[in-house]
């Protein structure tokens, strides 16, 4: 049966996207994770991943073109298949597009050419049960580029409670990081379609709003038993709206919302407001009691805070006994089950992908850090931010790209992209799996900058605060184990990267110096090269260039 692929929410204020590139042609085969799309949203420029195998049947919006949240983009389905019945059928089944964007967030994009509709059928007479006037749908956001699927960590709401159109329904868990989730509908919660702890997949429903009283229990029933499948006649769309939720950033939220809830599985939840205040007077949030729904911290809590006597930490070597590995008896055989995590998943996924279609190649150089050692402590004189050895090699990667742009590049299938901008990814590892935050136009940067950029980076990965735009659209990857003491290792190649680079630790060597021996510090780097894009001569000349960086590091900053 053919599928409509819709263009998805991609960011929290976004109301339209424009479609950069398409990776995929009419007739071209399709499979789930394949690229379709780059689409440019307001905040990035995106991968637009398919989740359906089969043809490309159909497309929509032609390249350059702008298509708003929900509007049709492509038709996937059998080769050879009739799709303009589900063409039609979800054409009908999208709002018409108000004379405003704002006014509505599920506008669509007239696709074209234009299919002449067929008339819809009765609801009743096809078996498609309707959804009730008033009622709305609520369904798992796109949350980042990778996403597949989110796992619901909590509730914010209850079925029966009033749901106001920038309430925080649940956090989602994304191969990423832990986001809020607002439904941008208004009413009374009617339906939860996915329990905490479950994951849902993209556009899946996981929850319906209307009016009090109204009866969804039909619709419901008739969605999880497949007869309201796309491709049948639907309901007029007076009757029938969907809603793709959307994450909340701080940014974006009106400042007089106090919109998040309580501490939820060790993660502090507050309104952005008292957040920003917090954060300006010095206040650690965990040690406010909220006076708001379940908790949750406000304004007025910030504002009334007095600090008290730090508590005890008697809980603290509990804590660490129970995340301990529990071995049991000699001589017993046993194991532990560990789900995956959403970013554990996509890492498997990704990196595997990686792995076994680019040919990977590696070069490994050895670079003398001794005039990089004595020009950091002098430069950590006067620099505001502390720099460490990685952000040197991130400000030397960076320049070393701007004269060797063949590394500075993306395999995309029938051509290689070339990189205009350097954006560098440096891999952070957090007890649920890799990510990579991103340092934009690093080329441009100083080296306090870069520091201080990496530092707060740093920090909203670990809360997972990271938004979409902070670990997407690396165009080059670092990966740093030096400060664990690896002398040397090889890297998997971070997609869409060509190219990814290895760091170990700063190690003393002996050496002969004149007529006898002496010290000195050296650091092995090994780059791994997809060989589809970078030649071995190139990958030799952008280490070269990076060595004469790191050596002398006075010429990175003329």
């Amino acid at each position: 049966m053919a599928e409509v692929i819709r263009m998805p929410r991609m960011s929290d204020t976004m109301t339209e996207g424009i479609i950069v590139e398409w990776h995929k042609k009419v007739g071209d085969k399709v499979k789930s994770g394949d690229l379709l799309a780059e689409v440019e949203t307001d905040k990035a420029t995106m991968e637009l991943e398919s989740y359906n195998d089969g043809t490309l049947l159909y497309i929509g919006v032609e390249k350059g073109k702008p298509a708003q949240v929900d509007g049709i983009l492509a038709v996937i389905g059998k080769e050879g298949e009739d799709y303009k019945p589900a063409l039609a059928a979800a054409d009908s089944d999208t709002p018409a597009a108000p004379a405003s964007a704002a006014a509505s967030e599920t506008a669509t994009v007239t696709p074209a050419p234009a299919i002449p509709a067929p008339a819809a059928s009765d609801p009743a007479a096809s078996g498609k049960v309707a959804l009730p006037a008033g009622a709305k749908e609520i369904r798992m956001p796109l949350l980042s580029d990778t996403m597949t699927e989110g796992k619901i960590v909590s509730w914010n709401k209850k079925v029966g409670d009033f749901v106001k159109s920038d309430d925080v329904l649940a956090d989602v868990e994304t191969d990423k990081a832990t986001m809020e989730v607002v439904g941008y509908e208004e009413g009374i919660l009617l339906y939860i379609g996915v329990e905490a702890g479950s994951a849902a997949k993209i556009n899946e429903i996981i929850a319906i709003v209307g009016k009090e009283g109204t009866d969804v229990s039909a619709y419901v029933a008739a969605e999880k038993s497949g007869a309201n499948d796309a491709g049948a006649a639907t309901a007029p769309a007076t009757a029938t709206e969907a809603t793709t939720a959307a994450p909340t950033t701080a940014a974006a939220a009106p400042a007089d919302v106090e919109t998040a809830e309580s501490a939820t599985n060790g993660r502090i939840k507050a309104s952005p407001l008292a957040k920003k205040l917090a954060a300006d007077k010095g206040i650690d949030l965990s040690k406010i009691s909220g006076s708001g729904d379940n908790g949750r911290i406000t304004k007025k809590d910030v504002d009334g805070y007095v600090p008290a006597a730090a508590p005890a930490k008697s809980a603290e070597p509990a804590k660490a006994a129970a995340k301990a590995p529990a071995f049991i008896a000699n001589g017993q055989e046993g194991y532990t089950d560990t789900p995956l995590t959403q970013m554990r998943k996509v890492i498997a996924r990704r990196l595997g992908e990686s792995k076994f279609s680019a040919p990977h190649f590696y070069l490994t150089m050895e670079i003398n850090m001794d005039n990089a050692m004595t020009s950091r402590v002098a430069m950590n004189e006067i620099s505001p931010v502390k720099i460490s050895f990685n952000d040197l090699v991130i400000k030397a990667c960076a320049m070393a790209l701007k004269i060797h742009p063949d590394v500075n590049s993306s395999w995309m299938g029938d051509f290689i992209r070339h990189n205009q901008h350097v954006h560098i990814g440096s891999a952070l590892a957090l007890p649920e799996g890799l990510i990579v935050p991103v340092i934009r136009f690093a080329d441009q940067k100083s080296l306090s900058q870069i520091a201080a950029d990496a530092k707060e980076l740093y920090g909203k990965a670990k809360d997972k605060k990271l938004q979409p735009a902070e670990f997407s659209g690396n165009t080059f990857t670092i990966s740093n184990l030096g400060m664990m003491d690896i002398e040397e290792f090889t890297a998997i190649i971070n997609p869409p990267d060509s190219a990814i680079l290895a760091v170990g630790a700063i190690k003393e060597k002996v050496v002969k110096k004149g007529d006898g021996f002496g010290v000195t510090n050296v650091m092995k780097v090994t780059l791994s090269c997809d060989h589809r894009s970078v030649d071995g001569a190139v990958g030799a000349s952008f280490l070269q260039t990076l060595k004469k960086f790191l050596e002398n590091p006075v010429t990175m900053l003329v």
